[in-house]
């Protein structure tokens, strides 16, 4: 680790404590918690100096998603929104909206970031949602869905159709015409804040636009989804690294027939499958974030496969750690019970499964990309 993710690893550390089985079962994440951590820049640590920021690598701010990750699901998931919402800012933002907004995200503001609506999840291009020109104003029109965050959001990150494309806008979340309705009782990251927003002729100032200008959809959208499914995909490297100390523990001192739980036969192999799965999820998080801190045109696809891969691997881990833990994981706010549901979650959002595996099966219809190997005699 460096220095950095070794100070913030400790401070998340000493915050979290035991405390996350108990946020689990309220539903509910301290704002003063969420506050520090983000002033601290833990939130989104790939923000540079310049903005307040710490300014990680994608290898470096992916571990310290992991160690969040492994603690608590829902407060990964606030930090993926903040991450989100920040390096949207940078990417389709100009220099004086990074200068505005960006140490506004690592000095305690918290953000969300609104993509989904009710008829408009996995097809982006439905999306109604409307940024409006109204001279040296916007007007935002719209109803968002399921948005991780929104419930502790002090900006809200919109994207919406513009000027014949799309583009993000900022609103500030106590804006009028804002109402912000949490989503009860949610199956996975229960602490998350995840919420509705309605969006009614809600004005903001027209540099509030994210670059001022509409652009095509696929690259509006894709600069916040790249970065949301490698922290989802580290986050779920970290709920697999936590199923898997849970279980090696449990069936190391369980004693069935005269002997520890781990020492059969049968049980071994799922404590195998549960090793290979975070190895596997691992492998494939630190490839996607050295193609991001090397700028690669694959970054985005690599991204993808991540997601895909750790997120399948965190829900069947998850379920074996349950198998292994029997009636020991089968009470709220135990640490495996809570990512058997969280990691369910992760096959659903920033692109369902379903969804990483059209992309996928697309970029293997691009033959120039793919290098052919000689099969020697």
């Amino acid at each position: 680790m460096t220095d950095a993710v070794t100070r913030h690893a400790e401070l998340v550390s000493e915050l979290i404590g035991d405390r996350a089985d108990a946020w689990d079962v309220a539903g509910e994440l301290p704002r003063d918690l969420l506050v520090k951590l983000g002033a601290s820049g833990v939130l989104c640590a790939q923000v540079g100096p310049e903005h307040g920021g710490t300014g990680l690598d994608s290898r470096a701010g992916g571990e310290l998603t992991a160690l969040v990750g492994a603690r608590c699901s829902s407060l990964r998931s606030v930090m993926t929104s903040q991450g989100m919402a920040a390096w949207t800012v940078r990417r389709l933002g100009g220099l004086e909206q990074s200068d505005t907004f960006l140490p506004r995200l690592t000095s305690g503001d918290l953000a969300a970031v609104a993509f989904s609506e009710p008829g408009a999840g996995s097809d982006l291009s439905a999306m109604e949602t409307e940024i409006a020109d109204d001279g040296t104003h916007v007007v935002v029109t719209g109803r968002k869905v399921w948005i991780t965050a929104a419930h502790y959001a002090d900006l809200l990150v919109v994207f919406g159709t513009y000027r014949g494309g799309a583009t993000a806008v900022i609103v500030p979340a106590r804006a009028p015409g804002v109402r912000i309705t949490r989503v009860a009782n949610p199956l996975g990251c229960r602490a998350a804040g995840h919420a509705d927003i309605t969006l009614d002729a809600v004005r903001v100032p027209a540099d509030h636009v994210l670059g001022g200008t509409g652009l095509p959809l696929p690259l509006a959208t894709t600069a916040a989804l790249t970065y949301g499914r490698m922290s989802v995909a580290w986050g779920c490297v970290g709920i697999l690294r936590a199923c898997l100390d849970a279980a090696a523990a449990h069936t190391a001192t369980r004693e069935q027939s005269g002997r520890v739980l781990a020492e059969h036969q049968l049980v071994a192999r799922h404590l195998a499958e549960l090793y290979v799965a975070e190895r596997h999820a691992t492998r494939a998080c630190e490839h996607a974030s050295d193609s991001w801190d090397a700028g690669s045109p694959d970054m985005a696809v690599d991204a993808v496969h991540a997601k895909y891969v750790a997120s399948r691997e965190a829900a069947e881990g998850a379920a074996r750690a349950v198998q292994l833990l029997a009636s020991a994981a089968a009470l709220d706010g135990h640490v495996v019970a809570r990512a058997y549901r969280d990691a369910k979650l992760m096959e659903v959002i920033e692109g369902t499964s379903e969804i990483c595996q059209l992309i996928l099966a697309q970029h293997t219809r691009k033959p120039a990309q793919h290098t052919r190997r000689k099969v020697q005699a």
